[in-house]
């Protein structure tokens, strides 16, 4: 049979969750994840969990951070004054908002405290600094 490689199309069924348990993806109940093997498409240590598995294969993949995310990043938080935040916006704890980067892109962040004068911003990819584990099946090589 052959093996997955570098730059085949494939077809994977997972289930992605965290050290506690906790599951923070998957494809149950939705069709398999299309990805293109080495194209960047998903995290380092997926594409690398894949790679050599054939049809049929299933397998269970612990992903260190550094495969993953990468570690967080405290260069990532950023305070921002109040007085700059629109007075139509309330933040919370836990609320997941769209601002404007230096260079024009848009970035996705959490807020992580609300004080008097600031509100704090986290901008690092949720799953940042964790360590991650897969259930993997190899369902097709297109």
């Amino acid at each position: 049979m052959a093996k997955a490689k570098k730059g085949d199309k494939v077809q994977v069924i997972y289930k992605g969750y965290l050290e506690d348990g906790k599951i923070f993806d998957s494809s149950e109940g939705k069709p398999p994840l299309d990805v293109t093997l080495g194209s960047g498409m998903v995290i380092p240590g997926f594409d690398a969990a894949v790679t050599g598995m054939e049809v049929g294969d299933k397998k269970t993949v612990k992903i260190p951070m550094d495969q993953a995310y990468g570690p967080h990043n405290a260069e990532m938080v950023m305070q921002m004054p109040k007085s700059q935040v629109p007075p139509d916006l309330n933040p919370e704890i836990g609320q997941k908002l769209q601002v404007g980067g230096t260079g024009g892109e848009v970035m996705m962040v959490e807020v992580i405290d609300v004080t008097d004068e600031f509100v704090v911003l986290d901008a690092n990819p949720p799953l940042a600094g964790k360590d991650l584990t897969f259930d993997l099946e190899l369902v097709a090589i297109l």
